[in-house]
């Protein structure tokens, strides 16, 4: 009986099992995953609730160093597809305006049922066993753990990027990868809350308002994205910051100068600000006590307006007659366009996913097989592609691991 083995059991490498099995039974397939189950990185997606997949699949939502060779793994894999698969588990979905969750809200019935598949179909499921070395064979390849050693026609190597390394994902692949003749694009977190250099909003830490957050690398705009931003002791987090961090990571790890622009009100042109706060004056006018904090009140979150009215240069304690027009203008600018220096992201443990990874110019993007080593395919975070928010790095899942599975069991 030829032998798959399969390098790691989470979301790319358990649908690369089962697809494997149903496309060829006569085979053995052969799991090895460090953890104590399998998929244990889907318990923790979508806060809990397991993000599918998004009806939304575009190629914007995805990055690498080589986008153009994305595109011919989700069509032969796509949004449609993971519905249907998932459907055959038996699993009930529902859509939030289109980003696919199972309709029990729970990440572990999306494990379960995949885990429950395997089980039927006789995959040969070696936790708490991981991979220390493989090597190429004449025959296929020879593959240690720290306590066995094993033989295999072809394998799988889906291990994973380097994110939440309790969960399984150590970075161990990537040089399981280089041992077989594999490049490694730079690997950085993506998904990530910054870390600000000398931040001064620490005393806002726990806000949450809605803003418009720019990457700027060396001055020049990277990516943007709307949406509720999330002040911390250290800096600043929320989907928005998470969507940008990958360009953020990058710039750091290569020495670049890192910033990211906030909009606090992303709803309203400067001129349209501008003129708010001229009918506020005019409204405050007869108050001889008023303050400038009163002219932001009901604008911003209250423990926003200390540090936004001192980094415009405007005495806290000052009247609000006495405020001058640049002073205004100043005010209407960093609303609009406060600007933080980067410091550092908070680290691979707290990132979602990582960005960066093996090359796609070395794996054929129709079958997964490395171009570097025969019968060796490639799947999953290990790849250098990174998703936004929403799904799309599970899809990326779902979809290498399908190819992978389906022609590293063909014609064995």
């Amino acid at each position: 009986m030829k032998t798959l083995a399969i390098v790691g059991g989470g979301a790319s490498g358990m649908l690369a099992g089962i697809t494997a099995l149903e496309t060829n039974p006569d085979i053995q397939v052969i799991i090895f995953d460090q953890k104590d189950i399998l998929g244990k990185k889907i318990l923790s997606t979508g806060n809990g609730r397991c993000n599918l997949t998004n009806k939304n699949m575009s190629l914007d939502y995805f990055r690498s160093d080589e986008p153009q060779l994305i595109s011919s793994v989700l069509k032969a894999f796509g949004y449609s597809d993971t519905i249907r698969f998932f459907e055959n588990l038996g699993l009930l979905m529902k859509s939030r305006n289109g980003y696919i969750y199972p309709r029990c809200d729970q990440a572990s019935v999306v494990r379960s049922v995949l885990d429950n598949r395997l089980k039927e179909l006789g995959a040969d499921i070696r936790r708490e066993n991981a991979v220390t070395s493989i090597c190429r064979t004449k025959k296929g390849f020879q593959i240690e753990t720290g306590s066995e050693k094993i033989y295999a026609d072809r394998v799988i190597l889906s291990a994973g990027g380097k994110a939440s390394s309790k969960l399984g994902s150590d970075g161990s692949g990537y040089t399981l990868a280089k041992s077989l003749g594999h490049s490694v694009v730079p690997v950085v977190p993506a998904l990530v809350q910054l870390k600000v250099k000398d931040f001064t909003f620490q005393k806002a830490s726990g806000v949450r308002t809605d803003a418009k957050v720019t990457a700027l690398i060396n001055g020049r705009m990277a990516a943007s994205d709307t949406g509720e931003l999330q002040i911390t002791n250290y800096g600043i987090s929320g989907i928005p910051v998470f969507q940008v961090s990958r360009y953020i990571s990058r710039a750091l790890y290569e020495k670049q100068n890192a910033q990211i622009v906030i909009d606090f009100l992303p709803e309203l042109e400067e001129a349209s600000l501008r003129e708010l706060f001229n009918k506020k004056l005019q409204h405050l006018s007869g108050n001889q006590k008023a303050k400038p904090e009163d002219l932001l009140t009901g604008i911003l979150h209250t423990k926003l307006i200390p540090e936004i009215l001192r980094i415009s240069g405007i005495r806290f304690s000052a009247k609000l007659n006495m405020i001058k027009d640049a002073e205004l203008t100043r005010l209407c600018e960093v609303i609009k366009s406060c600007r933080l220096n980067i410091s550092d992201t908070n680290g691979f443990d707290n990132a979602q996913v990582s960005a960066g990874g093996v090359s796609l110019k070395e794996v054929d993007m129709e079958t997964m097989q490395s171009c570097i080593t025969k019968d060796l395919y490639l799947a999953g975070e290990l790849l250098d592609v990174d998703g936004i928010c929403g799904g799309y790095n599970l899809q990326w899942a779902w979809a290498t691991g399908y190819l992978a599975g389906k022609h590293a069991a063909s014609g064995l």
